[in-house]
C-alpha cells in the first residue's frame, strides 16, 4: 500500500472525526515509514534469515558488468513482487579478496544490468556489511519503499548471505479516543507486514502502548490486547496503515497451570498473550497456540526476589484450546541442573546448565539480577583430590 498525500490523510481525518472515536479505530490510521542500518540500536529486535548462495549466474537475467573473477548469486523470497522473489548477486572490488559490492534487483524488473553498486558500509575480517538496501514495490496504487540489511560472511569454503528487515512502520493512533504508540515490524524479512502464523519466526510483530520507551512486541494476529480488552487488527500487507476494531462474541477455553506459575507467554494464529492465572487457572481465546515462555517467582526468608524464566524450544509447547473446556500445561519446576565434562589435550572443561522438564532453556534472577555462579565440587574416589571451582558466565 503506497503512502497517501496529505489532502487524502486530511479527509479521512474529518470522516472519521464526524462519527466519533469508536468509528475512528475501525478506519485507517495511518504510520510513518523508518529505515536503519541496525534496528537493534533503536530498540527493534528482528530475525536474521540465511539466503543460499550459489556461483552459477543466472541465464535469464541481464548482469551488470563485475569486477572481481567470481561472483555469487540468490534470490530474497517476498511475496511483493510478481515473481515471488528478487534477484541478488555479490561481487568485490578486486579481483580477490572480500566480497564487498552488492546488487539487487530492487525495482522488480527481473534485470540486474540496470543497478547500482551498493558497496559495504562496515567490514570486518569476515564479514561484510550492507544497508539499509532500497527496493521499490509496484502495487495497484503506486509505488512503495521498503529497505533490507545484509550481511555476507566468508571464511574458507564457507560462503553465507544473511537477509533482515531494515525498515519498519511507527507512529501514533487513536483507540477509545487514547493516544498509543503503534510500531508494526515485518519480523520475518519477507516484504509484508501482517503475516500470522504458529511458529514465531514466521510471525510479524505488533507493539501498541501508551510509552514510547516500550520494547515488547506481540504476534501479529487475530488479536491484540490493548488495555485488557481485545481487539481485530487489519494491517495494510505493506504496513502502512492498521485499522483496529473492538472484538466482539469471542470463544474462550481455559488452561490449567501449576500454581506455582506466575505468568505463561503464548502464541499463534490469535496473536501472542501473556496470561497471570488466578489459582492456576486461565483463560485464552479459542485456537491453537505455541507455549513461548512462562515464569515462577519467589521470595525466600531472607526477603530476596527469585525469578525462573523458562523459554520454550521449538519442537515442544503446542497445545489447542477449545471452546469452554480446560487444558492441563506441564510446564514449571522441577528445574533440572546438569553438569557436562569433556577432556582434550590434558585438560578437563566443564559446564552447567538447567534446564525445565519439557527441555526449556531456563534464566534465573535474584532481585532483577543473574545471581552468583555455582559452585563444582570434584573429589577423588579416595579423597585424596578435593577442591572446589567456581563457574563464570560468558
Amino acid at each position: 500500500m503506497a503512502k497517501k498525500t496529505i489532502i487524502w490523510l486530511a479527509a479521512s481525518f474529518v470522516l472519521c472525526s464526524s462519527f466519533g472515536g469508536t468509528i475512528y479505530a475501525q478506519n485507517e490510521q495511518w504510520l510513518q515509514y523508518h529505515s536503519a542500518r541496525e534496528l537493534n540500536l533503536v530498540g527493534i529486535s528482528s530475525t536474521t534469515k540465511l539466503l543460499e548462495l550459489s556461483d552459477k549466474q543466472p541465464t535469464d537475467v541481464d548482469l551488470p558488468k563485475f569486477t572481481g573473477d567470481s561472483q555469487y548469486f540468490t534470490k530474497w523470497m517476498t511475496p511483493m513482487v510478481e515473481k515471488g522473489f528478487l534477484w541478488i548477486a555479490l561481487d568485490r572490488s578486486h579481483k580477490l579478496g572480500m566480497y564487498d559490492i552488492l546488487y539487487i534487483d530492487s525495482n522488480g524488473d527481473g534485470q540486474l544490468a540496470d543497478e547500482e553498486p551498493i558497496r559495504q558500509y562496515r567490514m570486518e575480517q569476515t564479514s561484510s556489511y550492507f544497508g539499509p538496501v532500497k527496493v521499490v514495490f509496484k502495487l495497484a496504487d503506486g509505488p512503495t519503499s521498503y529497505h533490507l540489511n545484509f550481511r555476507y560472511y566468508g571464511y574458507d569454503d564457507t560462503k553465507r548471505l544473511y537477509v533482515s528487515t531494515g525498515g519498519w512502520y511507527q507512529g501514533e493512533v487513536d483507540i477509545d479516543g487514547q493516544k498509543q504508540q503503534c510500531v508494526l515490524l515485518d519480523y520475518n524479512a519477507n516484504g509484508t507486514f501482517n503475516d500470522k502464523a504458529l511458529v514465531p519466526e514466521n510471525s510479524d510483530r505488533i507493539r501498541i502502548s501508551n510509552s514510547t520507551d516500550s520494547k515488547d512486541t506481540s504476534f501479529v494476529g487475530n488479536y491484540v490486547q490493548i488495555n485488557n480488552k481485545f481487539y481485530e487488527p487489519e494491517i495494510a500487507r505493506d504496513g502502512a496503515f492498521i485499522k483496529l476494531a473492538e472484538a466482539k462474541d469471542i470463544k474462550y477455553g481455559k488452561i490449567r497451570l501449576p500454581e506455582s506459575v506466575t505468568e505463561i507467554k503464548a502464541g499463534g494464529m490469535n496473536g501472542q498473550f501473556t496470561v497471570e492465572p488466578e489459582n492456576g487457572i486461565g483463560t485464552l481465546p479459542v485456537g491453537k497456540y505455541r507455549i513461548n515462555g512462562w515464569i515462577v517467582k519467589r521470595e525466600d526468608d531472607k526477603g530476596s526476589k527469585w525469578e525462573l524464566e523458562g523459554l520454550q524450544s521449538q519442537s515442544k509447547g503446542l497445545f489447542d484450546i477449545k471452546e469452554d473446556e480446560e487444558i492441563a500445561l506441564e510446564i514449571g519446576e522441577p528445574i533440572i541442573s546438569t553438569v557436562a565434562a569433556s577432556y582434550r589435550e590434558g585438560s578437563y572443561a566443564f559446564s552447567q546448565q538447567l534446564k525445565g522438564k519439557n527441555g526449556e532453556n531456563i534464566n534465573l534472577k535474584r532481585n532483577g539480577s543473574r545471581p552468583q555462579a555455582p559452585q563444582l565440587n570434584i573429589k577423588n574416589k579416595d579423597g585424596t583430590y578435593d577442591r572446589t571451582y567456581t563457574f563464570s558466565y560468558g
